[in-house]
């Protein structure tokens, strides 16, 4: 079996995670392990219609001479597949405009 992208633990199967199991005991140096963050849910307009996807924003912050300094924005990456918690790009996920309202 070719090794699998990623593995999401609380979604898979007992067979799915036997299966993984094999592959991290050939080739550990291959895989990594983080948990599982609770996403945040944000309205995307997808095909014409609003709908609910998983979302995490990755704030800015620049260090200088002046100490560090956050940037009003971010990059908000998005879930696209519905239910999903995977939000990074190489892994079909994608990203979203991000607005920050200032006075």
């Amino acid at each position: 079996m070719a090794a699998t992208v990623w593995l999401m633990g609380s979604a898979a199967t007992e067979k799915e995670i036997e299966e993984y199991k094999k592959e991290v005991i050939v080739n550990p140096r291959e895989f990594i392990a983080q948990p599982i963050i609770s996403l945040s849910s944000c309205p995307c307009y997808m095909g014409g219609e609003l709908k609910p996807r998983r979302v995490d924003l990755r704030p800015y912050a620049l260090c200088g001479p002046g100490g560090i300094e956050i940037v009003p924005g971010g990059l908000t990456r998005v879930a696209l597949k519905e239910g999903s918690l995977v939000v990074n790009s190489s892994q079909g996920g994608g990203s979203k405009d991000t607005w920050v309202l200032m006075d």
